[in-house]
């Protein structure tokens, strides 16, 4: 620790110290203003903010909320990272997801910032066959392949071993992951997978390959169906705890066992989450570790993608920003792998440009923003170190009701995990269609007239198992039905806005009511009266006071010019005249399909 020399300008010496109690008693004061009475001890309840898994955050937090020593980084808990070093020795590897057979793309990737790649193979994606073609002029002994090939994961190695050989690489040298990841495959897919192949995989790997992984536990399947932090780590846990018995029982070592394992999660928008969820997920399985006799084999190791989830097909740019924190917060979260999924990924195949700006995060961060110079940079944050340790306890509770039940493929066989995730998404969707949680671009701040991207299709996920969702789903159905309307009448569906009194009292309702009926696809329309706009439906847009003398005139007037509904933006009220009220907190998904189903938008 470095002393600082005695200047003589201690600035805070003449000013008292604060106390939380003060602090308590100023901001109960503060809600006393806007008219909340709330007691001195309970302002920080008054203030947290509810998160997932029962989480809450509170307004503030000091030393000694409760959260226990993190260790130091390199040993265990491995909370702060499972090497000493950190990412600070060239930071993260930059992992590029391929789906297609393209030695174009896999070349410009590595020739430009990726480190390793992930090959997506099978049928609809990279053929085994022609894995030697995608992979053509990659020097295997210094790019590290991740497989992700599900019931063809066998046959996938093997292609991948004959490459090594014809290569000439060292045993030693190789270096990757083959991704086996039979319970994964069942939670896409419904289909059971034998596990056997891949503990013959895992041997073959301890035995020879030094720096080859055989499994992968993909907690990405739970994170798409809509599962919490919590839950993806909680399956994540259970995955590995049942690969561990298998391997195990096939002879490995749980040192051995333990190493052959890579954990795949999902980083989101959700910066703090994120950072916490990697740190409380090196603390999960560490302390699985330590109850099987191997504490220090429980480094784990993280590969995080940004979130399929969080992808909006709409506005598509915005997916720029979310998953540049995406990554930020994967960085700072200690993984050592890092996957930037390009920002058309909703979309379908991405192409030269959308795989150039993925690559490009991760090195704007590690070599601009040096975000890999520091060893877990939120480390000491009481704030980070309180949610570690909530989301963590929180994850452990979960995974124990799994093993209760049987363990990981169990729970997936009986419906729980998918009864549990769909309670979870059900939860969310009601935030969404809400807009508590908004959706930049889709559902706040909608461009009607952006012109859409096209990408070439992707290939077909895998299906049949665990449901995928997108953010954004509930409204894109509403976006693609007022597309096809366009496409079949020339026109949207519109709603004429009707302000009442002078601007400063119609200003921010009727900005409120463009964006929520533009978020559904109905345009909205301003200038003019009723009868000039074109539609058949009105919302009266003003202040409170406005609407007490002009509310019911106005709608009476758009009702005599043809209107069949009348919305008045604001709560609720009594006025005679106004068919539904549109306003904060509003479901607005409803609101908007049952407009769309008024003006005759099919479905």
């Amino acid at each position: 620790m470095t002393v600082l020399p005695d200047d003589g300008l201690s600035l805070a010496a003449e000013f008292p110290g604060a106390t939380h109690a003060q602090w308590q008693h100023l901001v109960s004061g503060v809600l006393r203003k806007s008219g909340k009475e709330v007691p001195d001890a309970e302002v920080e309840a008054a203030l947290s903010t509810g998160v997932e898994d029962g989480l809450r955050v509170l307004p503030l937090y000091a030393a000694g909320e409760g959260a226990p020593d993190p260790g130091l980084p390199g040993f265990a808990p491995f909370v702060r990272g499972g090497r000493a070093e950190g990412n600070t020795t060239g930071g993260w590897d930059v992992r590029q997801q391929h789906a297609v057979a393209d030695g174009g793309s896999v070349l410009a990737d590595l020739e430009n910032g990726v480190t390793s790649l992930w090959c997506t193979v099978g049928a609809d994606a990279i053929p085994v066959a022609s894995l030697t073609d995608a992979l053509d002029g990659v020097y295997l002994d210094l790019a590290p392949v991740v497989l992700d090939a599900g019931a063809e994961t066998e046959a996938a190695a093997r292609a991948l071993f004959a490459l090594y050989a014809a290569q000439g690489v060292a045993d030693t040298a190789v270096r990757g992951n083959l991704g086996a990841d039979p319970l994964g495959w069942e939670a896409r897919t419904g289909a059971a997978h034998d596990i056997a192949p891949a503990a013959e995989l895992a041997e073959r790997c301890a035995g020879r390959y030094p720096g080859m992984r055989a499994l992968t536990v993909d907690a990405l399947a739970y994170h798409e169906a809509g599962g919490s932090a919590a839950q993806e780590l909680a399956c994540s846990l259970a995955t590995a705890v049942g690969y561990l018995r298998e391997l195990t029982a096939a002879g490995l070592g749980v040192e051995q066992a333990c190493a052959q394992l890579e954990f795949r999660y999902a980083a989101t928008a959700d910066q703090f989450l994120t950072i916490a969820k990697l740190r409380a997920a090196r603390r999960l399985f560490a302390r699985v570790a330590d109850v099987c006799g191997a504490p220090q084999a429980g480094a784990q190791r993280q590969h995080a993608v940004t979130s399929p989830v969080m992808m909006s097909g709409r506005d598509p740019w915005v997916n720029m920003l979310r998953t540049t924190v995406a990554a930020l917060a994967a960085g700072v979260g200690g993984a050592e792998a890092v996957t930037v999924l390009p920002f058309d990924h909703a979309l379908g195949l991405p192409d030269g440009f959308a795989r150039r700006i993925a690559r490009n995060t991760s090195t704007i961060l590690i070599e601009e923003s040096h975000l890999a110079r520091v060893i877990d940079p939120a480390g000491g944050s009481w704030y980070v170190e309180r949610l570690t340790d909530e989301l963590a306890h929180a994850a452990w509770g979960f995974f124990q009701e799994i093993e209760r039940a049987g363990g990981q493929a169990a729970a997936l066989r009986s419906g729980m995990i998918r009864e549990r995730l769909a309670e979870t998404w059900a939860a969310r969707s009601s935030k969404l269609a809400t807009r508590r949680e908004p959706v930049t671009g889709v559902s706040e701040f909608p461009n009607l007239a952006e012109q859409p991207v096209v990408r070439a299709p992707a290939p077909q996920a895998p299906g049949g198992g665990l449901p995928r969702v997108r953010r954004d789903e509930a409204y894109e159905a509403l976006r693609a039905r007022s597309d096809a309307h366009l496409a079949a009448t020339g026109s949207r569906p519109r709603i004429h806005l009707a302000a009442l009194g002078p601007a400063a009292a119609h200003t921010a309702r009727l900005t409120f009511a463009a964006n929520l009926f533009q978020a559904g696809g109905i345009e909205t329309v301003t200038d003019g009266t009723f009868a000039e706009s074109g539609a058949v439906e009105a919302c009266l847009c003003s202040s409170d006071g406005v609407y007490e003398e002009e509310a019911e005139a106005a709608a009476q007037t758009l009702r005599e010019a043809g209107a069949r509904h009348v919305f008045l933006a604001g709560r609720p009220g009594s006025y005679a005249g106004i068919d539904s009220y549109v306003f904060s907190g509003c479901d607005a998904v409803a609101v908007l399909s049952a407009a769309l189903d008024r003006m005759g938008v099919s479905r």
